[in-house]
């Protein structure tokens, strides 16, 4: 299958690398040169522009900062450049109302659309293990499904257009606030005498069981590898963690729905992300935390 691939970051340049691997003719763009030599040495073909990319394909993936990008690359390089038989995924975080008027604008030119975040980090990228939240029709699922399922180990159907985008943004503000509190609560073991390790033993088997603590400690040497054993490099980044808390706060705005922990959290973030640490994993968020305790 020839597909067109926007957007060689973190997160899309293991994407595509995979598409390759998975037997697909995948033709690359992004702005930035080093992303371009990355995907052509993982076996893309880099072409000169986003339209380009867009052009005699299959299907077109797109993995792009923010709503605003995606709605200016599909208005001006991939609606009416993409065949209309061409599937379009798009596998950007962004906010629900662009999702929903992306997708609408694809339909009205004949064209089947999902959005398709996923949840994973760069590591999962890399490795193919992704989960893709899919928001679109039935129809359009089933066409995207065999492409997202290259990249990743699970891809769910969550619903209409932007419903995808509405299970990644609640879903990461529920990852965030546990990883607030899996912080506190390390510090708190910390505080009382205890052994981080011997609390993570019983923790990780008892009622405070979370992802956060099992497969993404922030304490460095406790529970598996994880980025606080690499002082907090790579990973998921600050500054990511606080564009969906923003984005989940802007949600539950226009929902009329009540999530004060997910703005105690997004107040949290901004304040570390303040003090210069946007780009450490923000699993490091615990740092700021021992500061306020050891100031108290």
């Amino acid at each position: 299958m020839k597909i067109g691939f926007i957007g060689l970051g973190n997160m899309g340049g293991g994407m595509a690398a995979n598409l390759v691997k998975a037997g697909h003719d995948v033709r690359a763009f992004d702005l930035a040169e080093a992303a371009l030599a990355h995907a052509e040495e993982a076996g893309c073909t880099r072409v000169k522009s986003a339209r380009e990319a867009a052009a005699d394909v299959d299907a077109v993936v797109t993995m792009l900062p923010a709503g605003a990008h995606v709605r200016q690359v599909y208005a001006d390089c991939v609606i009416g450049a993409a065949p209309s038989s061409a599937i379009l995924i798009d596998c950007s975080t962004i906010d629900v109302s662009s999702a929903k008027a992306v997708g609408a604008s694809a339909a009205d030119q004949g064209y089947a659309m999902v959005d398709a975040p996923v949840s994973g980090g760069i590591a999962a990228a890399n490795g193919g293990t992704l989960t893709f939240m899919v928001g679109g029709s039935a129809d359009a699922f089933a066409r995207a499904e065999p492409i997202l399922a290259a990249m990743g180990k699970a891809v769910i159907h969550a619903g209409a257009s932007g419903a995808g985008q509405a299970a990644k943004i609640a879903n990461n503000m529920l990852l965030g606030a546990t990883m607030v509190a899996t912080c506190e609560a390390f510090l708190l073991a910390k505080k009382l005498g205890l052994d981080l390790q011997t609390f993570y033993d019983i923790s990780s088997k008892a009622s405070g069981q979370s992802w956060s603590m099992t497969s993404y400690c922030p304490v460095p040497g406790v529970g598996p590898d994880t980025p606080a054993d690499r002082d907090y490099q790579g990973g998921f980044a600050t500054a990511l963690m606080l564009k969906d808390l923003k984005l989940a706060m802007a949600a539950a705005h226009d929902s009329n729905a009540s999530v004060p922990m997910g703005a105690a959290a997004e107040a949290l973030y901004q304040a570390f992300a303040n003090g210069g640490n946007g780009s450490l994993d923000f699993s490091a968020i615990i740092r700021m935390l021992e500061g306020e305790g050891a100031r108290a």
